[in-house]
């Protein structure tokens, strides 16, 4: 009996990433053979057999975005502090004016499991039309003990009902908890002796993270937390250098984390340091952009020889999109980023930047078939025509889970 393929693909701009070769992009003129949720092959002649065909041929075709970066899980808006910001207040000034991400964690502390999850399965929705396959997804607005693990248990049941996959992070170490404003051993100890292992025992998150930031917490608390989530068996990110230059890339570098976030301040003497130790940036144009900062300087990063990866850093205060589409112009445009690393970025590097590379973010034999077709003729135009969904179809794990009529080009 012939071979019958689930799902075929045929387009002449194929975007891939050969590992052999720097990770360098290529194009690919042929077929995409999909089967049992996996890619099959590519090939140049077409397979005789396909339960159903998309011809994309004129379409833009890439691995399935990669959003390496958000805080999915929370409760509550924050529009209110837009004539704050605009009217030059401060992230302090905006703090003791009743707003920051305390009154994010009141409304997260106060918002029951079922809405947290239908606010976050609306970003899920909007996140996969726009091409978003896997997203991270970081706990931290509990800063309490249930809170936080109710955060984690909606990410756990959102991966398990909504097509795109989530991978969990434990996020306690976001800022200091009011009642803990006296008190930060009190804080840290409630992270170590219980959060930490009761979420680990549940499995409800693979990686920890921490804001290592003056006004966060210390390299030296950092260390604390991270070395004894490490010793339970966490895998590890870092919140770094976000504002102040205190130390979190390299600290990054000494436990052996996966990635290292924001790095807007981080100095150039160490992203040779960062590139040998193969901690990925995850870097984040669009809260530059949202707080009108400089961006973290990427092509210097490039140059030294560090593996990017984008994301939109979604969250209610700093960056309120799940778009990463957004992320493109911003990289782009703000960053100076070319069409090759702005994908690389969203697709490959991200998957390095939460574990998962092999498995998504590129087209190759055996990964994962989460693909994205482009309502766009070439790759160089998702750069080009900005400001509108260029998705025209999106496929899950094999499964065609958005297909949408486009506009005519």
């Amino acid at each position: 009996m012939a071979r019958i393929i689930d799902l075929l693909i045929k387009s002449d701009k194929i975007v891939w990433f050969d590992d052999a070769n720097g990770d360098k992009m290529r194009i690919f003129d042929g077929y995409i053979s999909i089967e049992s949720g996996k890619i099959a092959e590519l090939s140049i002649v077409r397979p005789e057999n396909a339960r159903t065909f998309i011809d994309a041929t004129g379409k833009t075709v890439t691995p399935g975005l990669i959003d390496a970066h958000t805080h999915l899980i929370h409760g509550g808006s924050r529009e209110n502090e837009m004539s704050m910001k605009l009217h030059g207040m401060s992230y302090l000034d905006i703090l003791r004016a009743g707003g920051g991400i305390l009154s994010t964690v009141a409304a997260t502390r106060a918002a029951t499991k079922d809405e947290l999850k239908a606010n976050a399965r609306r970003s899920l929705d909007i996140m996969l039309s726009h091409g978003t396959t896997t997203v991270e997804a970081k706990s931290g607005y509990g800063l309490d003990f249930d809170t936080e693990v109710k955060q984690l248990e909606c990410t756990a049941e959102l991966n398990a009902e909504h097509p795109v996959d989530i991978i969990s992070t434990y996020m306690g170490a976001h800022a200091m908890p009011p009642e803990y404003k006296e008190n930060r051993r009190g804080y840290i100890d409630l992270m170590l002796n219980k959060v930490l292992p009761y979420i680990k025992e549940r499995g409800l998150a693979e990686f920890v993270d921490i804001f290592c930031e003056d006004a966060a917490f210390s390299v030296a608390e950092s260390r604390e937390i991270l070395t004894a989530a490490k010793n339970l068996g966490y895998k590890l990110k870092i919140h770094a250098d976000e504002i102040v230059p205190i130390g979190g890339a390299v600290l990054a570098t000494e436990l052996g984390a996966v990635s290292a976030e924001h790095l807007l301040a981080t100095d150039h003497t160490d992203y040779p340091r960062i590139s040998s130790a193969g901690v990925t940036a995850v870097l984040l144009p669009a809260t530059a952009f949202y707080l009108m900062k400089d961006y973290a300087k990427a092509r210097e990063m490039i140059d030294a020889g560090v593996r990017v990866a984008l994301a939109t850093d979604f969250n209610p205060g700093s960056c309120p999109t799940e778009n990463l589409q957004a992320v493109i112009t911003f990289a782009a445009f703000g960053m100076k980023l070319t069409t090759e690393e702005v994908l690389r970025g969203m697709t490959i590097n991200a998957a390095y930047a939460v574990g998962r590379q092999g498995i998504i973010g590129n087209l190759r034999q055996g990964m994962a078939a989460d693909i994205v077709i482009w309502n766009a003729p070439n790759p160089d135009y998702l750069l080009y025509r900005f400001g509108i969904n260029h998705v025209e179809t999106v496929v899950k794990n094999g499964k065609i889970t958005v297909n949408k009529p486009t506009f005519k080009l």
